[in-house]
């Protein structure tokens, strides 16, 4: 962890659950932090806390990246404060439960447009300063939805089916760059998803869900590593690999356990 201390490492989607998280364990390491999502008040929190236990640097910078211009506007108040990221985390997403017909058109492409466009645009715009110095790392953060079709999480699983393919092709691509690129693919994670949605979670979820500082816990260490595919969990490992060798129609009725009504986001 020397070689983070006192980088830059920016994290979206950290005002709760595995962003918060993640921003805990880089500022433990030493890094100084951006910290952006919607909910600036949640940042401030955080901010303070961290504040407390960590001899670091933190910036708060309130940003919709659902919105088209969200990214880069992210982007140029960075460069305007002179501050070179060295780590960029895009784990701010959005899921979305229902059927495909019922849910309006405008929230199918609001989900495309944060889990997909925004996190290529963020990768896009801090990948060149990376590789120009030589130095950086990215995670993206997946789920293990993307490893199969989600029923009632039809657009859901298809953008993070996008990030784990677009991962595994960079992880390949930035092989001698300097620049380490990992996918983390949680499964069901105890956080307040569920909870802004405005449903419960199922038994299944219940006994198979994780504590979201474990998930960060081996995103983080995985990402240091350059492991290309980060899939926390022994059970998520397990149900990851069985897909590989289950027929089709026996893993979308697996997925089609999971899905269930309302929408949340980091």
């Amino acid at each position: 962890m020397k070689e983070l201390k006192g980088k830059w490492a920016l994290v979206t989607g950290a005002s709760s659950g595995i962003g918060a998280d993640l921003a805990r364990l880089y500022a433990k390491a030493g890094c100084n932090l951006i910290i952006t999502a919607r909910r600036e008040q949640r940042l401030a929190e955080l901010k303070k806390e961290l504040s407390q236990q960590n001899d670091i640097r933190i910036e708060i910078m309130q940003n919709d990246l659902s919105t088209e211009t969200g990214p880069q506007e992210l982007f140029d108040t960075i460069e305007g404060r002179k501050i070179q990221v060295s780590i960029l985390i895009n784990n701010a997403g959005i899921a979305l439960s229902g059927k495909f017909n019922d849910i309006p058109l405008d929230k199918k492409l609001g989900i495309i447009q944060l889990n997909l466009v925004s996190l290529t645009k963020l990768t896009h715009l801090f990948l060149h300063g990376m590789i120009s110095r030589k130095e950086g790392w990215i995670m993206q953060v997946a789920s293990v939805y993307g490893f199969q079709p989600g029923p009632n999480m039809a657009t859901y699983a298809a953008t993070k089916a996008y990030v784990i393919s677009l991962s595994e092709a960079l992880n390949f691509e930035l092989k001698g760059t300097g620049v380490k690129h990992s996918v983390l693919c949680p499964g069901p994670t105890r956080t307040e998803i569920f909870d802004t949605a405005g449903h419960t979670t199922n038994l299944l979820m219940d006994n198979l869900s994780m504590d979201s500082m474990d998930v960060a816990k081996e995103g983080f260490k995985g990402l240091l590593n350059g492991k290309s595919v980060i899939v926390p969990g022994a059970i998520n490992k397990a149900l990851v690999s069985s897909n590989r060798f289950s027929p089709r129609s026996l893993t979308v009725f697996g997925a089609s356990l999971f899905g269930k009504e309302g929408t949340s986001r980091k």
